[in-house]
C-alpha cells in the first residue's frame, strides 16, 4: 500500500481520506464506527507495534477491568453493532457463561482478546510494524493547506514511507513516564516501567526461585498490581513498595461520581473557564490517578495482616509498604544492585533505603504528549503557540493557514480541554466524508 524509500520523496503516490496513527482502542473505535455506518473512505492505520495488543505488559493473571465491559468500543454508539462485547463473548461460545460470573468488570486478558478480535476485522487496512516520524502540511504557495504528508519508517528496518491525508487522527498513547532522577544510560536494566512489567521482568530475573529484592514505586493501581503479583512469580523475592502518600488510597467509582465520564460531560467541561477545568480534575483525581481498587487494597491489607499474624518482626516480612516516601535517585553498587536515594514527603528529610534492590519497577504514570513532535513541521500554521483543540478534538490552526475540509484531530491528550471524559467515539461525527 506504501512506496518505501531511504528518503521522503515530493512525489507523493499514496492518497487517502483518513489515517489514524496509533491502532489502539481510539482507532480501533473509529474503524468500527466507520463500518458500522456502511462508510467506505480511503483509510489507513499506521501502528508501531508487530501485532494488535493491549497493555501487553500489564495482563496479569486475574487482573480485571475498572470500567463497565457496556462501555467497550461500540455498544454505547450503537448497542446493535457485531463489535459489541456481548456479541464477541457470544461468537466464542462464552455468553451464559460470562452472565454466570455476575460481573460488569471482565479479565483484562479477556478484553485484550476482544479488542485483537475486533481488529483482525481490520488487518487489510493497518500497517503494523510503522512508526510515524512526523506530520508535514502540504500547500500550493499560499493557498491553504490541502492535505498532510505522513512520513512512516518501518521499525525493522529504517526504511521510510510516505502517503497523503486530507485529515489525520493522532492517537499514539501515552509514552512511559519514569522520573529523570532514575534514568540514564544503564538504568534500563534495574529500573523498568509498569508498562513492560510482563515482558521485562521474567527476562530481567529468569531465577524463579531465587531471593530477589525487589522495589515498586508508586500508589496507583499499576503498582498495586505488581506489588501483589511479584510474590506469586518469585517465592522467596521480598518487595517493597514505596509511596509519596500517607497510605495507598482507593478509587471512587460510586455512581454519582461516575457520572464524570459521561459523553455528554464533556460539553459542560470544554466551556468551562479555564481556572475551573483545573479545579475539576484535581477534584476527580480519585477516579483513576494514583488510586487503587478497593477490592484490590481488601486483599492486600489481609495479605498485610496475615504477615503481621505470623510475623510481629516486619523486618522479616515478604511484603513491606513504605509510605510518605519518595524515591529521588539510586547508586549502584558494585553487585550491580542498587541504593535508592528518598525524601520523606511529611518532613522533607533526605535518607537511603535499609536494602539495595536487584529490580526496581516504577509505576508513575505516562506522559501523553508524543503529538507535539509529530505535527512540529504544522506548529506555524496554529492558532496560537499550544496545540488547542475544538470541542471536536480538531486541532485549532488559522481559518486562513488550512482548509476547512481538511485537518487533524488528537485523541488521548485532551484532559486538559476536555476532562476524564474526552469520548474519543465523537471524532468520527466531525470528519467529512461521513455525511
Amino acid at each position: 500500500m506504501q512506496q518505501e524509500f531511504g528518503q521522503p520523496s515530493l512525489a507523493l503516490d499514496e492518497a487517502y481520506d483518513l489515517v489514524c496513527i496509533g491502532f489502539g482502542p481510539a482507532s480501533l473505535a473509529i474503524a468500527i464506527a466507520l463500518y458500522d455506518r456502511g462508510v467506505q473512505p480511503r483509510v489507513l492505520y499506521l501502528e508501531r507495534q508487530k501485532n494488535f495488543v493491549w497493555h501487553a505488559g500489564m495482563l496479569l493473571p486475574n487482573a480485571r477491568m475498572q470500567i463497565s465491559f457496556l462501555k467497550d468500543l461500540a455498544t454505547l454508539r450503537n448497542p446493535q453493532s457485531k463489535f459489541t462485547f456481548i456479541n464477541y463473548l457470544k461468537s466464542k461460545n462464552r455468553l451464559v457463561a460470562f452472565t454466570n460470573l455476575s460481573t460488569f468488570l471482565p479479565l483484562r486478558e479477556e478484553y485484550n482478546d476482544y479488542m485483537t478480535w475486533c481488529a483482525a476485522h481490520f488487518a487489510p487496512l493497518v500497517q503494523y510494524g510503522q512508526e510515524t516520524v512526523s506530520v508535514s502540511p502540504r500547500r500550493n504557495g499560499k493557498e491553504p493547506v490541502q492535505s498532510w504528508q505522513v512520513i512512516s519508517k518501518n521499525v525493522d528496518t529504517g526504511r521510510r514511507s510516505s502517503i497523503t491525508a486530507k485529515h489525520v487522527v493522532i492517537a499514539v498513547g501515552g509514552k512511559p513516564k519514569i522520573p529523570p532522577a532514575l534514568t540514564n544510560d544503564d538504568s534500563h536494566t534495574i529500573i523498568v516501567h509498569s508498562s513492560v512489567y510482563s515482558i521485562s521482568v521474567p527476562l530481567l530475573l529468569p531465577q524463579k526461585h531465587k531471593a530477589y529484592d525487589l522495589a515498586v514505586i508508586g500508589g496507583g493501581q499499576s503498582s498495586a498490581e505488581i506489588f501483589n503479583d511479584l510474590p506469586s512469580k518469585y517465592p522467596n523475592c521480598r518487595v517493597t513498595l514505596f509511596t509519596g502518600s500517607s497510605a495507598l488510597k482507593p478509587s471512587d467509582d460510586s455512581p454519582f461520581v461516575n457520572e464524570v465520564f459521561d459523553p455528554e460531560r464533556t460539553d459542560t467541561f470544554y466551556d468551562l473557564p479555564d481556572e475551573a477545568q483545573h479545579k475539576s480534575i484535581a477534584s476527580n483525581k480519585a477516579t483513576n490517578y494514583g488510586v487503587v481498587r478497593p477490592e484490590l487494597l481488601d486483599h492486600l491489607y489481609e495479605i498485610m495482616y496475615q504477615q503481621r499474624l505470623h510475623e510481629p518482626d516486619e523486618s522479616k516480612w515478604q511484603r513491606q509498604i513504605v509510605p510518605w516516601t519518595e524515591v529521588t535517585g539510586y547508586e549502584k553498587q558494585d553487585d550491580r544492585r542498587v541504593l535508592l536515594q528518598l525524601r520523606d514527603t511529611s518532613t522533607g528529610q533526605p535518607g537511603v533505603s535499609g536494602s539495595s534492590y536487584d529490580l526496581v519497577i516504577v509505576g508513575t504514570g505516562y506522559e501523553r504528549n508524543a503529538h507535539e513532535a509529530l505535527l512540529e513541521p504544522t506548529r506555524g500554521l496554529l492558532l496560537s503557540e499550544r496545540y488547542e483543540v475544538e470541542r471536536d478534538y480538531k486541532v485549532k490552526y488559522r481559518t486562513e493557514a488550512v482548509a476547512e475540509d481538511c485537518g487533524i484531530w488528537l485523541q488521548g491528550c485532551c484532559e486538559e480541554s476536555h476532562g476524564v471524559c474526552y469520548f474519543f467515539l465523537l471524532v468520527i461525527k466531525t470528519l467529512g466524508f461521513l455525511g
